[in-house]
C-alpha cells in the first residue's frame, strides 16, 4: 500500500475520535523496518483504547494483515503497528516522560491536520481526585 494512503487513513482515523497533539515523523533513514512514526495524545485511558481501536479498524478496513496492538490492558500508552506505520497513542504525561519525538522526530512529515488535532493535551497533575476510569 502507497505509504501516503496509509499515513492519511491513521489521522483520519486519529481525527475520527478526537486525538490531540498529532505528530508524523518519516523513520526511513533510522530504520527499515517502518518507514512512518505517528505519535498522538488522548485525554483518558478510555480515548487511548478508542483511538487504537480506530486506527486498527481502518488498517482491517484497507486489508491490512498482521496488525497488532500492545498496552490497551492499562491504556496509558497503546502501540498499534500497521506494519509500515507505528501508531503510538498517549496519555499527555507519559508522552512528556518517554519524549519519542527525541527519538523519531528528525524528520517530521508536513500533514494537514484538523487545528483541534494540533492542540496539546493537557497534562493531569498529581493532585490527586482525577478520574481514571482504567477500571471500568
Amino acid at each position: 500500500m502507497d505509504i501516503q494512503k496509509l499515513q492519511r487513513a491513521v489521522i483520519d482515523a486519529l481525527e475520527d475520535v478526537k486525538a490531540q497533539d498529532i505528530k508524523v515523523f518519516n523513520t526511513t533513514h533510522l530504520t527499515s523496518l517502518f518507514d512512518r512514526v505517528v505519535i498522538a495524545s488522548a485525554t483518558s485511558n478510555r480515548q487511548t483504547r478508542a483511538l487504537a481501536s480506530s486506527v486498527a479498524d481502518r488498517g482491517r478496513a484497507l486489508d491490512l494483515t498482521g496488525i497488532t496492538i500492545e498496552g490497551e490492558d492499562t491504556g496509558e500508552w497503546v502501540v498499534v503497528d500497521l506494519g509500515d506505520v507505528v501508531v503510538h497513542v498517549m496519555q499527555p504525561a507519559i508522552r512528556q516522560y518517554y519524549n519519542l519525538e527525541e527519538i523519531w522526530g528528525g524528520k517530521p512529515v508536513r500533514v494537514k491536520l484538523l487545528p483541534e488535532s494540533t492542540r496539546p493535551a493537557p497534562i493531569a497533575s498529581d493532585s490527586g481526585g482525577a478520574y481514571d476510569d482504567s477500571e471500568y
